[in-house]
């Protein structure tokens, strides 16, 4: 097979994106059966993408010290190309790092593993805030007041593991939005498809989170317990200050819609 088919590829993916998700509206067209023909198409096209066809390669771990070790960002991503439909890039996870727990506000996202193995945890939210909730649990530690708006009752809906040769991860608007991504022994390399492109004039800005636990959640004893329930709280905050991701070149050809 040609190399330039590796190329072709990622054409293909760039522009079946660009079909799939143009004049997108998911209350219109979330039982739309044209819309679902031209997502599983997309989703054929980038199940069969690898490493090789973007020209990355897992990285040698090399060992560092003092403050230049410090300074390398632990995640790094790689922009492919950009419209007002589809943003495409590639992130690159150092061993044990993890994506925080965040949101894509009317985003659709996909997730294609490139390398390495990683374990991604979906939420949905329940309710709009802990305001709503007529029997808001007790906190440990206790909530500050004006905390209390920006806590959220929500739903783990799954821990799930993907591997090279794993299909993508789907993120919708109303399903799996909220999402950690954690890299699982060793380094890893995902493509990520986000449709739109985050726009905070639009109102969709990331947010982050961090899961509460509460008086019960440690009378628990068992962690199968714990998931058996699978409700949760969060809350949001700030973007962690441990978590920071750099930007570098894509080593491929220039990809256009």
């Amino acid at each position: 097979m040609p190399r330039d088919n590796k190329t072709a590829l990622i054409q293909k993916i760039a522009k079946q994106a660009f079909i799939t998700f143009k004049g997108f509206n998911y209350s219109a067209n979330e039982d739309n059966e044209v819309f679902a023909d031209k997502l599983n198409e997309l989703i054929s096209l980038v199940s069969s993408v690898r490493a090789a066809d973007l020209k990355i390669a897992p990285r040698k771990c090399k060992p560092s010290s003092g403050a230049a070790g410090r300074e390398e960002p632990p995640v790094t991503y790689m922009h492919i190309c950009e419209s007002d439909v589809f943003s495409m890039g590639v992130f690159l996870l150092r061993t044990g790092v993890s994506i925080p727990l965040h949101d894509h506000p009317g985003m659709n996202g996909m997730i294609k593993v490139l390398y390495g193995k990683v374990s991604v945890s979906c939420f949905d939210k329940m309710e709009d805030s802990l305001t709503v909730s007529p029997a808001p649990p007790c906190f440990d530690p206790p909530l500050a007041p004006m905390q209390k708006s920006s806590v959220w009752r929500s739903k783990l809906r799954s821990i799930t593991e993907y591997s090279e040769p794993s299909g993508p991860c789907l993120l919708t608007p109303m399903r799996d939005n909220l999402h950690q991504i954690d890299a699982v022994d060793g380094p890893a390399a995902f493509l990520d498809i986000l449709a739109p492109p985050y726009n905070p004039d639009n109102g969709r800005d990331c947010h982050y989170y961090k899961v509460l636990q509460t008086v019960a959640d440690k009378a628990v004893d068992s962690e199968e317990q714990q998931e058996e329930t699978k409700e949760v709280y969060l809350l949001e905050i700030p973007q962690p200050e441990d978590f920071w991701c750099g930007g570098e070149p894509y080593p491929g050809p220039p990809v256009s819609m």
